[in-house]
């Protein structure tokens, strides 16, 4: 009796042991120490990775805030420019780096402007394949288009970029259009700066604003300050074919940019060719303004002049801080020129 009282209570203790060791497994006794050990190991990784996350929010040079720059989408520009009251018709042809370019506008005696017609050709200059004949060619057709729509002989204007002046058939060219009794007019680097502000910067801007027209031959960054209007030059989209090197431009050029007065940088008023490329990209129907993307959005420009271009923008926009970048689809030196007139 008594050795059965010893066996019943060992048996009796090891059914007890068991239940328990059932209950603990399965209402989560386990699974709790597992998750204690786990926890354990786990946390020095654990706070190194919610380090690096707050580093990561904290550092505007991480590659989350680099895409979100690259893929910014453009903002609406919204500025009504003036209409004209009685104005006139004026015509302009242009000798650029890259082409003949041709521009009508109706002007009033307020300097108010709306381009009416433009038109955009190859005349191959930089690349010395323009003959007498192609120069003759081309201009008559823009005189033809210009007295065709209304513009008088007399206000037909014929002017030559500061970036085809450099481009050796420039005598060739301009004696053609002398000979078909036609004064062409020859701009500088800073006077033609002074004529794309003209062209470009609304009144309500001069004082918050400035300006960059990135042509193939160079490219000018000009501004109004006491009045005054001052105009820098440096390389423009077709440096490459000198083989000039990226980094070598995009010093010269942010040290031009960084000439803008602090107070003027919150929009700039971007036109040129490599910036008529960029602003394809976004334009929002018509509009005449277009605000152009982060530099870094324009990765599908692709061919040389256009990288070169980008590049020049890049280096404005890393220099000033600016984030407003407006193109204008109208303006053009040539119609500052008619609006010195």
């Amino acid at each position: 009796m008594k050795r059965l009282t010893v066996a019943g209570r060992l048996i009796i203790t090891a059914l007890i042991l068991g239940a328990i060791f059932v209950g603990y497994k399965y209402l989560g006794g386990q699974k709790a120490l597992n998750q204690m050990a786990e926890d354990q190991a786990q946390s020095p990784q654990t706070e190194a990775t919610t380090g690096e996350a707050e580093s990561t929010a904290s550092d505007p040079g991480t590659s989350s805030n680099s895409e979100a720059t690259a893929s910014g989408e453009s903002t609406t520009f919204t500025y009504t420019p003036p209409v004209p009251v009685d104005g006139k018709l004026r015509g302009v042809v242009e000798l650029g780096a890259s082409g003949f370019n041709s521009f009508i506008i109706t002007v009033d005696k307020e300097k108010r402007w709306k381009l009416e017609k433009s038109e955009f050709g190859n005349s191959l200059v930089t690349e010395n394949m323009a003959t007498d004949e192609d120069v003759r060619i081309g201009l008559k057709k823009y005189i033809g288009t210009m007295l065709d729509y209304g513009v008088g002989s007399k206000d037909i204007h014929f002017v030559v970029s500061s970036g085809a002046a450099k481009a050796e058939v420039t005598t060739k060219i301009t004696r053609v259009l002398k000979s078909l009794g036609y004064v062409v007019n020859q701009v500088t680097p800073e006077q033609e700066g002074q004529l794309a502000l003209k062209s470009v910067l609304p009144a309500e801007y001069a004082d918050k604003a400035f300006v960059v027209d990135i042509g193939s031959g160079n490219t000018k960054i000009s501004w109004i300050s006491g009045g005054k209007i001052s105009a820098l030059e440096s390389y423009g989209a077709k440096y490459f074919q000198d083989g000039t090197d990226d980094s070598k431009v995009y010093q010269e050029v942010s040290a031009k940019a960084k000439q803008v007065p602090a107070n003027l940088r919150n929009t700039c008023f971007i036109i040129g060719g490599v910036p008529f490329e960029m602003a394809k990209e976004v334009r929002k129907g018509k509009e005449r303004y277009t605000t152009l993307s982060a530099p870094l959005a324009y990765t599908k420009l692709t061919n040389a002049k256009s990288k070169a271009g980008v590049n020049i923008y890049k280096a404005v926009t890393d220099a000033t801080g600016c984030q407003q970048f407006v193109f204008d689809w109208d303006a053009n030196f040539t119609i500052g020129f008619l609006l010195g007139l």
